[in-house]
This record gives structure tokens, sequence and C-alpha cells, in this order.
């Protein structure tokens, strides 16, 4: 099995999302491709990056293409991925922005999904997700969870639908309870 992980937290050590994709990794067999956008910030989209990416891929001139040079590199690690394990530390009731930039490089049409006469349709299909959340207080599914729905159905949107969620949610009001229910949920996830 080819497994992508994500990694997204500003913490380099520390990190209760990237401890719960350790615990999740350790279960799984497979050869892992490991990437730090937390650590290892990633370009935010620019003019120059759209108007790339709207160019036909025949037309585009170098400068063009090393434009998306990143965003190539990103994409064609999930499309080599069978499961992707994305930590999702909750900043702000949100996504960090760390996360949503390599969201942003990795939703392009015509790569990842599609436009049709019926809406977007993804075309990363026969992949799953794995979602490690983390949270002070945001509860997931709560009224101000924006993150884990948002995460959901991005992925839903490039084409994977078989996605779980391990939430640590509730860490301000009681880490060690908050860490065994995910490890309770971990014990749990098919995988």
């Amino acid at each position: 099995m080819a497994i992508l992980r994500i990694d997204s937290s500003a913490k380099t050590e520390g990190s209760v999302s990237s401890q719960l994709l350790d615990l999740i990794e350790a279960r799984l067999d497979g050869d892992v491709t490991r990437r730090d956008v937390g650590d290892n910030p990633l370009p935010v989209i620019t003019g120059t990056w759209v108007s790339s990416n709207f160019t036909p891929a025949e037309k585009r001139t170098e400068d063009q293409k090393k434009a998306l040079a990143e965003s190539d590199a990103l994409i064609a690690e999930i499309q080599a991925a069978d499961t992707l394990l994305i930590a999702l530390p909750v900043y702000n009731f949100t996504v960090p922005a760390a996360l949503k930039a390599w969201i942003d490089l990795i939703c392009r049409a015509g790569v990842t999904f599609k436009y049709t006469e019926n809406g977007p349709i993804g075309l990363l299909e026969g992949k799953r997700a794995v979602i490690a959340m983390a949270s002070g207080g945001t509860a997931k599914g709560g009224p101000v969870d924006y993150a884990s729905p948002y995460l959901s159905h991005i992925m839903n949107f490039i084409g994977i639908t078989d996605v779980q969620i391990v939430a640590a949610d509730g860490q301000s009001q009681d880490a060690d309870a908050a860490m065994a229910r995910a490890k309770e949920q971990i014990e749990a996830l098919a995988l």
C-alpha cells in the first residue's frame, strides 16, 4: 500500500494531530511518503499560478511550467497514493493556512477534478483519506467546526469519498480524555 502522510501543524514538537497520525500509520502496512506543510510551508497561489493553470499544457511557457511545478509534484504524490493520512489541527475553527495552501495547490480543474454539465466530478477515485483532527475547544461536528466538514468536502470534491476522521477534540477541557477517545477511534478504524 502506498501512503501519503500530510502533517500540517505549526508545532514541530508535541503536535497532537501528528501524534495521532503516528498511531494510525503504525496500524498500516505500506510505503509512506511524508510531507510536512506546517514546518515546510508551501507557496500560495498567485495570479501567475492561476494564469499558468488555465493555459493549455501544450502552450505553457517554461515560466508557466515552473509556476505549476510544486502543484504538479503534490498532485503526483496523491495520484501515487492509495491512502492519505492528513493531520488537521484546528486553528480558529478551521484548517491552518499551511494546509489551505496545500488544498489550493492540489485542487486543479482538469487534473484532480473536472467540470461537467451536472457539476464538478473528482478524478482521484479509489483512494481513501484518514484525517486526524486535534482541537482545543472546537468539537468535531459542532456548530463552529468549519475544519472537518471542509476537509471532508475537499477530499470528496477531488474524488476521494472514503473519508474517516479521528478526533482528539476538546483538549482544553481534558487533554487526556480527548486523547483516550481518539485512541479508541483509531482502534475502531477499518484499515
